[in-house]
């Protein structure tokens, strides 16, 4: 199964017992009308606060729990899909990464394009498949995540490029959100919503569009790429789109800005993209 997968191509597979989708978000939209068989998983649940970062990957007796109890064990396939662009279904795909589980796919456009084909929802509150195990949690080892400590030992790297998934105005320094203003030092900047197709209910760019982009910042598959917004949020919806096109060596810093730019040890830079 794709990296991205059209709903079309997901309203084939439903019922397939290998494969668990996921809606992420809101239990109310969920219950309001969600695709046949879907659990639901709260985004909270995916995230932890240790101030001042407000994204971190959660521990991993957490994490178990709520991949349990979203019924997703190591032999199915994860779709994850949301009603709010991409970057919550893409931090559960993210947060999969992290412990090993490469089998995932992320639907295209998500809630709004499968509506917009007409696909049917039920409105229920679908529980959990019963009997699920916790899931077996190690992220120790997880080449999918970086801290800042990485980051900074990696500034002058020419094997690594860093990712800014925030907005031109964050990037610059212009749109404060932290102490401090700007951006990691050589830093790249493309904002998670170029991702999308405006013109797609939310469904992302062409694959060659999305390369072309990336390519002109000096993101290519043979470098790896370290993804981050502000709790790495917007950055996970990028973090898959990388992922999708191929790319390897892709880490997310869940710390992102709301760890980097409080940290007055971190050295910022501010300005555009060179």
């Amino acid at each position: 199964m794709p990296r991205v997968i059209a709903a079309h191509h997901l309203a084939r597979r439903l019922g397939d017992p290998g494969i668990q989708v996921v809606f992420v978000g809101d239990e109310t939209v969920h219950a309001q009308g969600h695709i046949e068989g879907a659990t639901c998983l709260r985004y909270a649940d995916l995230v932890a606060a240790r101030p001042p970062a407000s994204g971190l990957l959660p521990d991993s007796a957490t994490l178990a729990r709520v991949l349990a109890e979203a019924g997703i064990i190591p032999t199915r396939h994860v779709v994850a899909y949301d009603a709010s662009g991409g970057g919550a279904a893409s931090r559960l795909l993210w947060t999969l990464d992290c412990v090993g589980h490469d089998d995932w796919s992320l639907l295209d456009g998500g809630l709004p394009a499968w509506r917009a084909e007409g696909l049917p929802l039920v409105a229920d509150t679908h529980a959990a498949r019963a009997g699920a195990p916790p899931y077996p949690v190690d992220t120790a080892a997880s080449r999918a995540r970086a801290d800042a400590d990485y980051i900074e030992s990696h500034l002058d790297d020419p094997d690594v490029v860093i990712l800014d998934a925030r907005s031109p105005g964050e990037y610059r320094g212009d749109d404060v959100r932290a102490a401090r203003a700007g951006h990691i030092p050589g830093a790249v900047n493309l904002d998670w919503t170029d991702n999308v197709d405006a013109a797609g209910d939310g469904r992302l760019r062409p694959a060659e569009s999305l390369r072309e982009s990336y390519a002109a910042l000096g993101v290519t598959p043979e470098r790896e790429v370290i993804t981050h917004c502000q709790t790495h949020h917007r950055s996970s919806l990028s973090y898959v789109v990388l992922r999708w096109l191929g790319f390897e060596r892709v880490r997310g810093y869940d710390g992102s800005w709301s760890e980097w730019g409080n940290d007055p040890r971190r050295p910022v830079s501010a300005g555009s993209n060179a």
